[in-house]
């Protein structure tokens, strides 16, 4: 058989390059009369290591199930599952958290900042588990908020920084652990069109400066723009 042929062939020797690997991933929620709905159906999708994907779809269509699945929130029905070269389809969730701490970055809709937290401590607050700790962790916190144009609000709450400002620390505490994917849900959803913008931009940037994988979730076609690729979903299925 010819490897262009099959797409099992085609995700193993293309992995390396590849931050993201959905091979016909499936999630089936069973319900108690014995119904079944089908959130996700048969998704493929390859995201490359430095390249920014726009999910596009109305509320329900399967973006939320997609993202969780692609950052070990959820486990897929069935299908293969495949973040930075590591194949997370059968992952325990020991296996799972440990994953998650290391490999994504999520950015939520509605930023999830700690509230009795500055900016700085929102960012330290990740790496208490992960890769780095005391001074190295500081440092890594210091370094991103002065790439964000935060450096002078690090000590400042959320409640002290514009809708803008909270973005961008979200996003700089998505970076802490150097993921290979950053998961962005509605990122612009709260903000005003040029705020909405000027994130974008700070995405954009971010990620291709440190050649990393971003998936954004978006109802909003303008946003796609700075995006290197569209993808639609509906009722579950993907659309080129």
């Amino acid at each position: 058989m010819n490897t262009a042929d099959d797409p099992t062939q085609n995700h193993q020797t293309a992995t390396a390059e590849q931050a993201l690997v959905l091979d016909d991933v499936r999630k089936v929620y069973r319900m108690g009369d014995g119904h079944e709905v089908v959130a996700l159906d048969r998704a493929r999708l390859s995201v490359g290591s430095d390249e920014i994907v726009a999910l596009v779809g109305p509320s329900g269509s399967g973006k939320t199930t997609l993202c969780s699945i692609a950052g070990g929130i959820l486990s897929a029905t069935s299908g293969r599952v495949i973040v930075g070269g590591r194949d997370i389809t059968d992952y325990s969730e020991r296996q799972l958290t440990a994953f998650r701490q290391d490999m994504v970055g999520f950015v939520f809709q509605s930023v999830n900042l700690v509230p009795f937290l500055t900016a700085r401590e929102n960012l330290l607050v990740v790496d208490e588990m992960g890769k780095r700790t005391g001074a190295a962790a500081r440092r890594r916190a210091d370094q991103l908020l002065d790439e964000l144009g935060l450096g002078d609000r690090a000590r400042n709450l959320p409640s002290q920084l514009s809708g803008g400002q909270r973005q961008r620390v979200a996003i700089g505490r998505a970076l802490m652990n150097e993921p290979e994917l950053v998961l962005f849900d509605e990122p612009t959803s709260a903000l005003d069109t040029q705020l909405g913008e000027q994130v974008m931009e700070i995405i954009r940037t971010e990620m291709k400066s440190r050649q990393t994988a971003a998936i954004v979730v978006t109802h909003d076609e303008r946003i796609t723009q700075y995006c290197d690729r569209t993808v639609h979903i509906t009722d579950g299925v993907l659309e080129a």
